[in-house]
């Protein structure tokens, strides 16, 4: 990919923040991080272990309807060997909600108990929720306050402040806007980030962007790939470019004189997997990803 795909995004307010982060974190009693079960490695911020310590943490592995489910309970026995505990989620359709509050009680049983032995049960549960953008929170938080409390778009960067939210079970949750990583050590993280929406789009190339997910999906997913636009053999022997082209012919997407038009037939094709029309995808394994860095 060129230049411009090398992607580094990091907004002012994301390094505020982390200070909101560290400055709030004696008000909780555990941190609910999200991410994207899509990319569960590279949709976690590194520094995060880093800054709760040792606070308990339940991470969310959210958007599991859109990913692969083989790859999601991989993940999921990956991140248990590690001592982390995860769910899969998904926060639109509310799959796997119902055990947050559970899971969570268990990862706080000793403080439950103490509480008990002073006479506080009715103290309530503090959650800090933290996660990239777009990973998810909002959905995450209106689904357990079972409102629409706090503003949800599809496009990174929504939540800019922190904000209590009040649940029904004796919990309250802490909103904390998205974190990303100050730099991307490795360009790939970035790229798979902007496959999934979690980098701006008006930032990067979005048509090297769509040839290197045509890359990745000819490779993971060649079957989901040439079902969901209609070609098998059409496809053999074609390059990147070669296949978003055969795309855009293959949805009519013409310029004059019958020319694929590829910018149209990228944007459209980042869409489609964004919005899980491709199928269910996962883009990164743990034993790929490598060792303790999940954490």
């Amino acid at each position: 990919m060129d230049n411009k795909t090398n992607i580094n995004w990091f907004p002012g307010h994301m390094a505020k923040t982390r200070r909101l982060i560290q400055e709030n974190l004696y008000l909780v009693d555990i941190v609910i991080e999200i991410r994207d079960a899509r990319i569960p490695q590279s949709s976690r911020n590194p520094d995060l272990g880093n800054i709760i310590g040792k606070k308990p943490r339940l991470v969310l592995l959210n958007k599991c309807d859109l990913a692969d489910p083989d790859a999601t309970a991989k993940w999921l026995a990956f991140l248990k060997s590690i001592g982390i505990t995860a769910l899969a989620v998904d926060c639109k359709s509310g799959k796997g909600i119902s055990r947050v509050v559970p899971t969570v009680r268990e990862l706080l049983a000793d403080e439950l108990k103490k509480r008990a032995e002073k006479g506080m049960s009715g103290k309530p549960l503090r959650m800090m929720a933290v996660g990239i953008p777009n990973s998810g929170k909002s959905s995450f938080i209106n689904r357990m306050a079972g409102s629409r409390r706090t503003k949800v778009e599809d496009r990174p960067g929504v939540t800019r402040g922190k904000q209590w939210v009040n649940l029904e079970n004796g919990m309250a949750l802490l909103d904390m806007p998205g974190v990303l990583m100050p730099k991307f050590e490795d360009k790939n993280i970035g790229e798979l980030l902007a496959f999934t929406g979690a980098v701006k789009d008006d930032i990067i190339d979005t048509q090297a962007l769509a040839m290197r997910l045509v890359s990745l999906l000819s490779q993971k997913y060649p079957l989901l790939l040439s079902e969901r636009y209609g070609f098998s053999n059409e496809s053999s022997g074609l390059d990147e470019e070669g296949i978003i082209n055969l795309i855009a012919k293959k949805r009519g997407m013409l310029l004059p004189g019958g020319i694929p038009d590829f910018e149209r037939a990228s944007i459209m094709l980042l869409d489609e997997f964004r919005g899980g029309k491709l199928g269910k995808i996962t883009l990164e394994l743990p034993e790929i990803s490598g060792g303790n860095r999940s954490k």
